[in-house]
């Protein structure tokens, strides 16, 4: 009996540490945005991004897809963009635009598209 009470006592405690585990895991997990807030904001990005062929007409340059590319790709992007460090001056003056919420959100709704 006393074994059984044992067992039993550390499966509980097994599980109440797995679940404090799982709810900090959880909560260090930043928010993947809102895809509907992000469709709004994406209404200049098709003017290059949306091009036929992914080129761009002048200067003539390719222009990558950004429909259905990674989540975390794009926010790391977008945010590289924003602080300076990829270099493209049309990039950069969008990206100084975004706060944090918006380059999620947006990163939500581009991954969410079909490629």
């Amino acid at each position: 009996m006393t074994r059984k009470l044992l067992a039993c006592s550390l499966n509980f405690a097994l599980l109440a540490v797995c679940a404090c585990v799982a709810g900090i895991a959880a909560a260090a997990e930043p928010a993947k945005g809102d895809a509907q807030a992000g469709r709004a904001l994406v209404y200049t990005c098709g003017g290059c991004h949306g091009v036929t062929g992914y080129k761009n007409a002048y200067p003539n340059y390719h222009v990558p897809r950004i429909a259905g590319q990674n989540y975390d790709y794009l926010v790391a992007a977008l945010t590289e963009y924003k602080k300076g460090e990829r270099a493209h001056p049309t990039m950069h003056a969008q990206g100084e635009s975004l706060s944090e919420q918006d380059i999620n959100n947006i990163a939500a709704y581009l991954s969410s598209l079909s490629p």
